[in-house]
């Protein structure tokens, strides 16, 4: 089955004061760590979509080799526009899934991302982890659900398709790593305390 992971990078980060693509933790930007986590064997391609700043981000990132860069001029009108621009570079490249990763979650695990894989590559339509009963990242979806995120409504997005297709969605174990997002800059503070910078 090929795969690609798309990174959702696009935003301009208000609250926290610029694109949270370039927070950094350990010396590494939050995009370049995520692209290095999602480039996972059964992965074919990592796709980062930019938006916001796009120019200066790719400048900055310090992306690993072979991360495409697709820049999604309508990011202003929210983040789905942004997965609909992945899926298609993903589709016009005869992708047959994808995993969907926002920025903002640098701490997801290598074997979460695996885990979510392989639910794919055994033949979920769509593979979310989870912990604590609640959802976390990457999701992936399977060629099969790609209308229905295309079609979602801009204001509900990805959430949408979770909502309307229960029965589409396989569960698979995630750790902590998978729940936890930075939106503001005391989530960022809170990280690099716990994380040591």
């Amino acid at each position: 089955m090929r795969l690609w992971s798309i990174i959702l990078a696009a935003g301009r980060g208000e609250r926290i004061g610029g694109p949270k693509a370039l927070l950094t933790l350990g010396g590494e930007s939050f995009l370049a760590r995520a692209a290095r986590v999602l480039a996972r064997p059964g992965i074919e391609r990592v796709v980062a979509v930019l938006g916001h700043e796009a120019e200066r981000v790719a400048r900055e990132a310090n992306l690993p080799p072979g991360v495409a860069v697709v820049v999604n001029a309508g990011y202003g009108e929210g983040m789905l526009t942004s997965i609909q621009a992945g899926l298609a570079a993903a589709e016009a490249a005869g992708a047959e899934g994808v995993l969907i990763h926002p920025v903002d979650h640098p701490l997801v695990d290598a074997a979460t991302a695996d885990r979510v894989i392989a639910a794919l590559q055994g033949g979920a339509t769509i593979a979310v982890p989870s912990h604590d009963d609640r959802r976390g990242h990457p999701a992936g979806f399977a060629r099969a659900a790609w209308p229905a995120l295309r079609a979602a409504a801009a204001g509900r997005g990805a959430r949408a398709v979770l909502a309307d297709h229960p029965d589409w969605i396989v569960h698979v174990e995630g750790g902590a790593d998978c729940l936890q997002g930075v939106n503001t800059p005391e989530d960022y503070r809170r990280l690099l305390e716990r994380r040591g910078g």
